[in-house]
């Protein structure tokens, strides 16, 4: 598996996966105007030439935060949402991002043990913030100052 910023080209197939994942969708036109967003990027994860996940993180100075992470369904449980978390955070770490910050669906508790493997922890709760079904996000944030193996981090980059 590999990890590459998403083009133009891959529009169709990041919608494609939004429809099938998440009941608030982005259109094909939206993953493109997003694309054009100059505090945004869009990552994918390729496997044999097939964009199985993708991640859109947007970034303001030295903090970003994670808005889509998604990964189709024939693809999950084998690491792909990791290995797509541990790129963004790797080449933000190249470019100086210090803090990280996402929501997440409260019984989400994959995705919330996920991103506590990857040094996020809880810190706030959004009342109501999702729909379809309503439900409330819970409010996670990374900070490379504690997490724990962060100068071999920043080494090994």
């Amino acid at each position: 598996m590999i990890a590459r910023k998403a083009n133009e080209e891959d529009a169709a197939r990041i919608a494609e996966i939004e429809r099938a994942v998440f009941s608030d969708a982005w259109s094909e036109d939206a993953v493109r105007e997003t694309m054009c967003q100059k505090t945004a990027e869009i990552y994918v994860a390729e496997d044999r030439k097939t964009i199985v996940g993708y991640i859109v993180i947007y970034t303001v100075l030295d903090e970003s935060e994670v808005v889509r992470i998604a990964v189709d369904a024939g693809f999950r449980e084998r690491g792909t949402g990791g290995f797509l978390l541990d790129t963004v955070i790797s080449e933000g770490a190249l470019k100086g991002t210090a803090v990280w910050h996402l929501e997440v669906r409260k019984s989400n508790m994959a995705a919330r043990a996920l991103y506590q493997k990857k040094g996020f922890w809880d810190v706030g709760i959004r009342k109501g913030f999702y729909d379809n079904p309503k439900e409330d996000a819970v409010l996670m944030t990374r900070s490379l100052e504690t997490v724990s193996g962060v100068q071999e981090e920043r080494d090994r980059l």
